[in-house]
């Protein structure tokens, strides 16, 4: 009930961002039932309806992914006096924040399970009744038990998610502090260092090295076959573990490489005689490299793969035979991008709402807004610099060993 009273009286940005999480679960819902529609229709293709599932993956992390950023960014998951009065403290506000995430995600996969029975002719009653039923399997009659299975399973792990990442680490750490201090005799322990913002770097680099070493060995053939589903090249069955695998460390090497590539961006804006403008774009890039960072390195593992897809693909596309990518995949490939996105820039606008005060202590101070919004112009062209061409540069070594 809280919950949503809370969610009656908040921001209408607030409520966007629940809206759109809303329709990104009503996306990956509605995959999902189409991969089992697929299931139900073909019994004797086991590994198709695996692979079919297996794309589910993706949009499925990248909607969970999503809402767990909005949910970090929602004023009502954030500590009030009045609130803690009653007995809301963070644990109880972060247990708030994960129902109402539950709660959205639930709302979009309802409506995909509507749409879905529309399309399939199963509701009638409207012109849209049965308009595909032919792609959505009509002639297999769904089961219930998986359909409300497959629907409640993001539900469950963006409530489970947004309850890990905004569980109270400072309560936790200062509880341990204490049982330390009282195992030893009320003896102080010794404070741990902060984690620096490029201490990943090192790690992303490694990591992308041995995914695209992984590639180049694995990979050796042809460009895909138009109509085959999910074909790779070199790849009779369809996907390869290999290639797959090289693809998931190159990716995994880009998220973790993020903080630390914002940091040195911030760092190279600062560095040598800096304006005051320079200046103040380089040390708010370093001070956000962390909460930015990590989407950012998203965001660029998700596109270069979809320019690999692009440059593996584009060889086999024939604009007068059968193509590679089929609605389902264009639905999913743009569930992902949209979700990534819409994180980087939650991100960036949480990152914007935290150095609120130090912004209105500076216009306090005299200084004009415009040398505030040309630092964030100039932090902006930097990492669009500096990220755009690693992602095409990695996206055309992922693709390289199986083009040639």
């Amino acid at each position: 009930m809280l919950s949503l009273r809370l969610t009656r009286g908040a921001h209408p940005l607030v409520l966007l961002r629940r809206l759109l999480v809303a329709v990104a679960a009503a996306g990956v819902g509605f995959l999902l039932l189409c991969t089992l529609g697929y299931a139900v229709a073909h019994p004797k293709n086991p590994h198709e309806c695996v692979v079919r599932l297996l794309w589910c993956a993706a949009p499925l992390a990248a909607v969970v992914q999503f809402a767990v950023a909005v949910a970090r960014n929602d004023p009502a998951t954030r500590p009030r006096d009045g609130l803690d009065a009653i007995g809301f403290g963070p644990v109880r506000l972060s247990v708030l924040a994960a129902t109402s995430t539950a709660l959205s995600c639930g709302l979009g996969s309802v409506a995909a399970l509507l749409v879905y029975l529309e399309l399939r002719g199963d509701l009638g009653g409207t012109p849209l009744s049965g308009a595909a039923a032919g792609l959505l399997d009509a002639r297999a009659a769904l089961p219930w038990a998986a359909t409300l299975t497959l629907l409640g399973l993001l539900p469950a792990l963006s409530a489970g998610a947004c309850a890990i990442a905004l569980r109270p680490r400072k309560e936790r750490a200062k509880g341990a502090r204490h049982a330390a201090e009282a195992e030893d005799g009320g003896a102080q322990a010794a404070p741990r260092p902060p984690k620096v913002a490029y201490a990943g770097l090192p790690w992303g680099i490694s990591i992308i090295a041995c995914g695209l070493a992984l590639e180049a060995y694995v990979g050796r053939g042809t460009a895909p076959a138009p109509g085959s589903l999910l074909a790779l090249p070199g790849q009779k069955g369809g996907a390869s573990a290999g290639l797959l695998g090289g693809w998931l460390l190159a990716s995994l090497g880009l998220v973790l490489a993020g903080p630390g590539l914002t940091h040195w961006c911030g760092v190279l804006l600062s560095s040598g005689r800096p304006g005051a403008m320079r200046l103040l774009a380089g040390r708010i890039l370093q001070d956000a490299a962390t909460r930015i960072g990590r989407p950012l390195g998203v965001l660029c593992a998700v596109a270069s793969g979809a320019l690999a897809a692009v440059e593996l693909y584009g060889v086999a596309w024939s604009h007068a035979g059968p193509r590679p990518f089929g609605p389902l995949t264009g639905l999913g490939a743009a569930v992902v991008m949209a979700c990534v996105t819409a994180t980087a820039i939650t991100a960036a606008l949480d990152a914007r709402q935290i150095r609120s005060e130090t912004t209105s202590a500076l216009l306090r101070l005299g200084v004009p807004a415009s040398l505030l919004r040309g630092a964030a112009a100039v932090r902006t062209v930097v990492l669009l610099a500096v990220l755009a061409p690693l992602t095409w540069v990695i996206a055309e070594l992922t693709a390289f060993p199986l083009t040639h």
